[in-house]
């Protein structure tokens, strides 16, 4: 069973797009009066009936909606995007899979790349919501200097360092049901100044363990975790 995307349901759009109707329409070989599953990515799923099997735009009436309250925990990640791109590509799927709500991307001292393609990140989010079936589509903003990413509010605000020095491991830092906003440095980590300034706007210094990570694995590790602890 496949899960369908259409954003604008609720203001009435009753169709699928260009790509979406072809994949039913040319792949699916579905026809008029096959059922689809939808969700707009807003905390809702749709049960709808084809009416009109177009491959170029495919309409259907909607049957039964079912809204999923969102989540009593929300986790944001603030990442500093990987040289080679497919990584943070990379963890943009995995993390929406697990579930995640934010995904920033963040311009530190020692970044190496310094934009991003959104649009293609958005459409990796969005494949991996209805790969895992999910109704929530999770936010992915424009890259951002740090000292703007680190005024961000949340209940609980971490910033992971490698420091051999610090015991405090996220997972037991990080409380159940909160908000969690979590910085991932570059690969050469953060500056001394940037964990400073950190600090000083309320976050958390902890570590995800007693190895050396790359900078995607540190930051769906961290997801991982605050999943887990929400279980």
């Amino acid at each position: 069973m496949n899960l369908f995307y259409q954003p604008a349901i609720p203001e009435g759009a009753h169709y699928l797009d260009p790509d979406e109707s072809r994949h039913a329409i040319k792949v699916l070989r579905l026809q008029s009066g096959d059922h689809l599953q939808l969700t707009d990515g807003q905390g809702s799923f749709y049960e709808t009936i084809i009416t009109i099997a177009d491959s170029k735009k495919c309409c259907f009436s909607i049957a039964e909606k079912r809204t999923i309250s969102p989540r009593n925990f929300s986790i944001s990640i603030a990442i500093a995007p990987t040289k080679n791109m497919d990584r943070t590509e990379w963890f943009v799927e995995k993390a929406v899979e697990l579930g995640i709500e934010e995904i920033h991307f963040m311009l530190c001292k020692n970044s190496e790349r310094k934009s991003i393609n959104l649009d293609r990140i958005q459409k990796i989010a969005i494949s991996a919501m209805k790969q895992s079936w999910q109704c929530w589509l999770p936010a992915c903003h424009e890259i951002k200097p740090f000292h703007e990413i680190v005024t961000g509010k949340a209940n609980q605000k971490f910033i992971c360092y490698v420091d051999q020095q610090n015991p405090d491991l996220l997972k037991t830092m990080a409380h159940p049901e909160k908000s969690y906003l979590v910085l991932i440095g570059p690969e050469g980590d953060f500056r001394q100044d940037e964990l400073d300034k950190a600090i000083a706007n309320g976050f958390t210094k902890v570590s995800l363990g007693p190895n050396r990570l790359r900078t995607e694995t540190a930051a769906l590790a961290a997801c991982h975790t605050l999943n887990l602890i929400n279980l």
